[in-house]
């Protein structure tokens, strides 16, 4: 363990210890937001001594303010920059508020991390049961990023056994979603999945991928993964007997993956230099890398099947050299070696095929009989609503015709009223009301301005007002609007509304010209501002539409 991180325990453990009463906020940090802490923490991102005051005040803000989603994002920063042996505890921490939360997503979310925490000790019965455990709730929940997340680990584990098609399936689909959500996820999917086409022995596509990698990592200026992409190419190249720059490239990074503590993959780099050695017989060399890959065996417990041939070329090596206590030391690593790989591999298949992949397939058959009852509403939805444009159609189709005997009747009794002239002349007639307390001669006089204002069409103007019809005949509005409604029986709107539709029916009756107008038109001429207005009222006025109106006049002049 590094020095730096070394301090940053020591000085995480006395936060925690003080946290209760003692931990304050520094005064430069109380006002900030978690946008604010959490940028600190990434420029500061793998010097944790200088990130720990931001990343256990981020921490603190949180949980003062029971944000679980904080609190959780808090554990997971301080996760990051822990060291391998305390970061199961802050993952544990993780777990714990969000079963506080009793959020799907914060739960899937921490034991994921847990598995993930697991699986960089490659301890992969604990991984993949966090896995299967996070993927519970993430099911749960739309969140595609932690859906394909659990995708990418299953995917590892899959690899790992053997399942090289299925993990390839599942790689390519993380590939294709995490190109536009994040460089990281969508690095390692890469690199991943070029592992998984050299396990396949498509060394081309495997090489295709690995490029691809290092261009993409260049473009979204992300070098993390860079030795990586290198160390999977000479690996591949090793397959392709291309020994020597397999040895030269493999070297050439294992100063970068010592420092990240990645033990698998210096041992997978110690194991196909000594094989590359091997087949360049050079045996001196290649003893010397496969006694690393046991070195690591034994400090970290790992071991993967193509890795325990180290074991059989030292075997057959030290046979050789007639060293019958490092053939026997051997043979047991070997022994020991199969023995776990036999274990874990019935518990991760028995684990994998029980907990994820038949779960999956119960998803998947959820999901289709879902669609096969969306379907079946979807068919009666259809059926209702053409069941129901059915009605509708039979509907318009009876009120039209209801309509055009309603509307003939109309019209005759119209041309009827037009052509005997059975309709009222004289509008001005008294009805027997009494106004006595207007001046007879008052009424007289306004009755014969009506005449002449009728007679005049002066009705035809537009936004006609009784205060305007008023100054017209010199008299007062109150006196025009209660003579107005005494002989007429009409409120002076109606009055001046009637006179428009009236007139605009003659014109019709007499003037085939007019006939060719439209109601915008006819509007226009009425003198009626809207030519809604102007249907509306000759609809209320005569029992039709002027369209009707207008075709029955050209039907009786043929």
């Amino acid at each position: 363990m590094t020095q730096h991180r070394y301090l940053f325990l020591l000085i995480t453990t006395q936060l925690i210890i003080s946290q209760g009463n003692n931990f304050k906020i520094p005064d430069s940090l109380r006002n900030k937001n978690y946008e604010y802490l959490d940028d600190k923490i990434y420029f500061y991102k793998g010097d944790s001594t200088k990130a720990a005051i931001y990343m256990y005040t981020y921490l603190y803000k949180a949980k003062k303010e029971q944000n679980y989603t904080e609190i959780v994002n808090g554990y997971q920063n301080i996760l990051h920059e822990s060291p391998e042996k305390q970061r199961l505890i802050y993952a544990d921490s993780m777990i714990l508020e969000a079963q506080k939360s009793g959020m799907n997503t914060l739960l899937g979310s921490a034991y994921l991390s847990k598995g993930i925490v697991y699986y960089s000790r490659k301890e992969l019965h604990e991984a993949l049961d966090n896995y299967i455990e996070a993927n519970k709730y993430i099911s749960k929940t739309s969140d595609q990023y932690l859906k394909y997340k659990v995708k990418y680990n299953i995917a590892i584990i899959k690899s790992y056994l053997g399942y090289y098609d299925e993990a390839i399936a599942l790689l390519t689909e993380c590939v294709d979603h995490f190109k536009n959500e994040g460089a990281r996820p969508y690095l390692n999917s890469l690199h991943a999945l070029g592992l998984a086409y050299n396990k396949i022995g498509n060394y081309g596509k495997c090489t295709q991928t690995n490029l691809l990698g290092l261009s993409e990592s260049e473009r979204l200026g992300n070098k993390d993964m860079v030795p990586y992409f290198i160390h999977s190419e000479a690996v591949n190249q090793f397959f392709k007997e291309d020994y020597n720059d397999a040895i030269k490239n493999l070297k050439s990074v294992s100063d970068q993956i010592k420092k990240n503590e990645d033990f698998a993959s210096e041992s997978i780099s110690c194991f196909y230099i000594g094989k590359s050695y091997w087949k360049l017989k050079k045996y001196e060399n290649a003893v010397s890398y496969f006694l690393k890959v046991d070195q690591i065996y034994k400090s970290h417990g790992y071991i993967r099947p193509d890795l325990r041939e180290a074991y059989e070329l030292l075997i057959k090596y030290y046979k050789t050299k007639n060293n019958l206590d490092l053939q026997l030391y051997c043979i047991d690593q070997l022994l020991l070696a199969d023995n776990y790989l036999n274990e874990t591999y019935k518990y991760l298949v028995s684990k994998l095929h029980k907990e994820y992949d038949t779960n999956e397939l119960i998803f998947e058959k959820e999901q289709i009989q879902e669609q096969f009852i969306k379907k079946k509403k979807q068919v009666y939805a259809f059926t209702g609503l053409a069941v129901s444009l059915l009605l509708l159609s039979l509907f318009l189709t009876f009120n039209h015709f209801r309509n055009r005997r309603l509307y003939k009747k109309n019209f005759d009794q119209l041309m009827l009223q037009l052509n005997t002239g059975k309709a009222p002349k004289d509008k001005f007639r008294s009805s027997g009301d009494n106004l006595a307390d207007i001046n007879p001669e008052t009424v007289s006089y306004i009755i014969k301005q009506l005449e002449k204002f009728e007679n005049e069409k002066k009705f035809l103007q537009k936004d006609l007002t009784i205060s305007k019809l008023a100054v017209m005949f010199n008299s007062n509005q109150t006196y025009v609007s209660r003579i107005i409604r005494h002989y007429s029986g009409k409120a002076f709107k109606d009055y001046i509304n009637d006179l428009k539709i009236e007139h605009i029916i003659a014109l019709l009756h007499n003037n085939k010209k007019i006939r060719k107008y439209n109601n915008v038109a006819l509007a226009e001429e009425a003198g009626f501002g809207s030519k809604q207005l102007f249907a509306q009222l000759f609809k209320a006025k005569t029992g039709m539409p002027t369209a009707y109106f207008i075709e029955q006049l050209k039907t009786e002049s043929l």
